[in-house]
């Protein structure tokens, strides 16, 4: 009897999700093919026909957790408004992003740390840093965001590569204390996530 295409595209995602959360947890080095299978309740030959090897696991993760993220920021980068208010609503949906889905942000952090690039062949290492461009057209977009704003009056003038960097980067650090709460609802979230955006973006110094 042949499987269907969801039952297949259902086990991927299986995967991919429970391989997310192992490497969270254990880290690339620490997470083996056994350890997916037995979170997913799954033999390890049904992760060998989904994928080759832990890397293109890990490749596929990192891949779903870009995707993840870029549509989420997008619709904002697109919207209405000036670029300040722009830049403020995507930041809280790259926020929520990073909550929500934080086993995959913490993936893409191990691959932008290094953590998983030792002993890598160098078919690997490209493939990992084909994937990285995925993240330098990220930033790409909020840059072009904040340089509509400084031409719109609503940013101050700054440099553009430093400020988004820096900007990311404090917003990317919630993975280092953020971790999920029983009972925590999608409004608490999003209030939350507001409340880190005005202080990365609005300061902590009163207004002149």
């Amino acid at each position: 009897m042949e499987t269907s295409p969801q039952v297949v595209a259902d086990a991927r995602v299986r995967i991919l999700d429970a391989a997310a959360e192992a490497f969270m947890r254990s880290g690339f080095s620490g997470t083996t093919i056994d350890d997916l299978a037995r979170d997913v309740h799954a033999t390890k030959g049904l992760v060998y026909y989904h994928f080759k090897s832990k890397f293109d696991i890990f490749l596929a993760v990192y891949g779903e957790g870009m995707r993840r993220a870029r549509a989420r920021v997008e619709p904002f980068a697109a919207g209405p408004g000036t670029g300040r208010s722009r830049i403020e609503a995507m930041s809280v949906a790259h926020l929520l992003n990073v909550m929500e889905d934080l086993a995959y942000h913490h993936a893409v952090h191990q691959a932008v740390r290094g953590e998983v690039s030792a002993g890598l062949k160098a078919r690997q290492l490209e493939a990992l840093n084909d994937l990285g461009r995925l993240r330098a057209d990220y930033e790409e977009m909020f840059r072009a965001v904040v340089a509509e704003g400084i031409a719109d009056g609503s940013l101050r003038r700054v440099n553009l590569r430093l400020a988004v960097r820096t900007l990311l980067s404090n917003l990317n650090a919630v993975d280092n204390w953020y971790r999920r709460i029983d009972g925590q609802t999608a409004d608490d979230l999003h209030h939350l996530a507001v409340e880190i955006v005005d202080l990365l973006i609005g300061g902590l110094a009163t207004n002149p």
